[in-house]
C-alpha cells in the first residue's frame, strides 16, 4: 500500500505533466531566443493590427483591407518554400541574421510612412509583403536550427513553447495596439514594432555559427520544385500543407474586424478597443492548449 507521500508526489508529477515541458529552457542559447521572442511577439503583433486598421481609416473598405491576405500569403508561400531551402545550404545564424535585419528594415519604413502621413494603400500593402517575405525565410530557419540547439527529445517541447508565446503575443499584442491606436497614432506602434525587433537581433547575433556539414545541390528554384515533387508523393504532408492553406485563405476573418468594431460595436474607424478585443480572440484558445500542452511531448506517434 502506497505511502501518504507517494501519493503525494505521484499527484504532483501529474499535475505537473498538464503544464508545457520546461527543460528546453535550460539551454542557454534557446532561453535567449524563446525570451527575445516574447519581446519581438508582441511587438511584431502592433504591426498586425496597425497596417489593416490604417488601410480601413484611409478607404472605409473591408475589401481593401482583405488585399493584405493576398500581398502576405503569396510571399508566404513562396518564400516559405525557398526559406526552407536556404536553411538547408547556408549557416543558419547567418540566415536568421539577415531577415531579422530586413524585418527591422521593413517596420521602420512602416514607421517612416506613417510619420510622414502618406496615407498611400498600395504603399502599405508592398511594405506588408516584404516583410511577410522576409518572415517566410526566417521562420523556417528558426525551426531548422532548434536541432542544432536541443537534443531530439526536446524539440516536441520547445516548439509548444515557442508557439504559445506566438499565441501569447498574438492576445497581447492586438489588446495593446488596438487600445493604443486612438492615443498615439500608427507611428508609434510601428516604432515600437522596429524597437522590440532588436531584441531577438541580439539573440541571434549571440549564437554560435551553424553551418550545414553536407549541403547538397544549390538552395535555387529547383530545391523548390524538389520539395513540392516529394511533397506530392506523400499524402499525409500534402494534405496537412493543404489544410494548412485552406486554413489561412478562408479560415481568417481578421479581414473582416475593422468593419465589425466600428460599424457593429461602435468602436472608433482607426483601431479601438472593440478592434483590439476581435483579433485577440483568436488565439486565447491556441494559449490555453499551449499553456497544457505537457501531454504533447509524450506522444509517441501520430493518432494517439
Amino acid at each position: 500500500m502506497k505511502s501518504s507521500g507517494a501519493r503525494r508526489a505521484g499527484l504532483v508529477r501529474k499535475f505537473r505533466g498538464l503544464f508545457a515541458d520546461t527543460r528546453p529552457l535550460q539551454t542557454p542559447d534557446f532561453r535567449r531566443l524563446w525570451t527575445a521572442n516574447i519581446v519581438t511577439v508582441i511587438g511584431a503583433q502592433l504591426t498586425v493590427v496597425a497596417v489593416p486598421a490604417q488601410i480601413y481609416s484611409i478607404t472605409g473598405s473591408s475589401g481593401m483591407v482583405g488585399l493584405t491576405g493576398l500581398f502576405g500569403l503569396v510571399p508566404l508561400v513562396v518564400f516559405g518554400l525557398w526559406g526552407g531551402a536556404l536553411a538547408d545550404h547556408m549557416d543558419r545564424r547567418r540566415l536568421l541574421e539577415v531577415t531579422t535585419l530586413g524585418l527591422v528594415v521593413t517596420s521602420a519604413l512602416f514607421w517612416l510612412q506613417a510619420f510622414l502621413g502618406l496615407n498611400d494603400v498600395w504603399l502599405l500593402l508592398v511594405l506588408f509583403a516584404l516583410q511577410q517575405a522576409f518572415f517566410a525565410i526566417n521562420q523556417p530557419t528558426r525551426t531548422a536550427i532548434l536541432p542544432k540547439l536541443l537534443p531530439a527529445g526536446q524539440l516536441p517541447a520547445a516548439n509548444a513553447l515557442n508557439m504559445t508565446v506566438m499565441s501569447a503575443g498574438a492576445i497581447a499584442g492586438p489588446l495593446v495596439g488596438g487600445a493604443l491606436i486612438p492615443v498615439l497614432g500608427y507611428s508609434w506602434l510601428y516604432l515600437l514594432d522596429t524597437a522590440t525587433l532588436f531584441a531577438t537581433l541580439y539573440a541571434v547575433w549571440k549564437l554560435p555559427p551553424r553551418p550545414i556539414d553536407n549541403p547538397q545541390g544549390a538552395p535555387g528554384l529547383r530545391s523548390v520544385w524538389e520539395g513540392l515533387v516529394y511533397l506530392a508523393g506523400h499524402k499525409v504532408l500534402l494534405l496537412s500543407f493543404l489544410v494548412d492553406l485552406i486554413a489561412m485563405v478562408f479560415g481568417m476573418p481578421r479581414a473582416l474586424f475593422p468593419e465589425i468594431a466600428h460599424e457593429a460595436f461602435g468602436g472608433p474607424v482607426g483601431g479601438g478597443l472593440e478592434f483590439a478585443l476581435l483579433f485577440a480572440a483568436i488565439p486565447a484558445g491556441a494559449v490555453l492548449g499551449g499553456v497544457f500542452g505537457g501531454w504533447v511531448s509524450r506522444v509517441n506517434r501520430q493518432g494517439v
